[in-house]
């Protein structure tokens, strides 16, 4: 069985064979990957009428548990956004009714976002959607190659992860 990275990469060992050429093969594919899947999530969410930025700030309160609630802060640590940004999304997500802002009763200074049962429906049914769509990624796999790969793929984000 071949691809399209199977014919990159012979064309860049027989340009360039002075290069040990294996990342090539995976990181090609990841990349390719990386494209159909992004493009999935935009299907996913857009479905169910939710943009990608908002799908990552609802997930981070659907994630949270009951009551579905964070501080603003930990918002941006879950979005790797600025704080402008988030500030900009919430009043957004709260004009859409998806989100709501209260007084953080630990921190009389402070506020609480949190989900609305409009916005947890609108992350759940985008991300149920979402997960179906990757299972169809999946499909060509069986469930210890797919254990195998994620393995794999985590004993490669270890290092990048290490510095969050």
């Amino acid at each position: 069985m071949r691809d399209e990275v199977d014919e990159l990469a012979e064309a860049w060992a027989r340009e360039r064979p002075d290069l040990d050429l294996s990342p090539v093969a995976v990181f090609s594919r990841l990349s390719r990957l990386s494209r159909h899947l992004d493009l999935a999530r935009r299907e996913a969410f857009a479905a169910n009428g939710v943009e990608a930025w908002e799908f990552d700030v609802l997930a981070a309160l659907r994630r949270a548990g009951s009551p579905y609630e964070l501080s603003p802060g930990r918002l941006l640590r879950e979005t790797l956004v600025t704080s402008g940004t988030m500030t900009n999304r919430v009043d957004r997500l709260a004009a859409r009714g998806f989100v709501e802002r209260y007084p953080d009763p630990e921190d009389r200074r402070g506020v609480l976002v949190r989900l609305t049962p409009e916005g947890k429906s609108a992350v759940d049914a985008a991300f149920t959607r979402l997960v179906d769509a990757e299972h169809a990624f999946m499909a060509g796999l069986s469930a210890e190659q797919a254990d195998e790969l994620a393995g794999l793929l985590r004993r490669l984000l270890i290092p990048f992860s290490a510095g969050e």
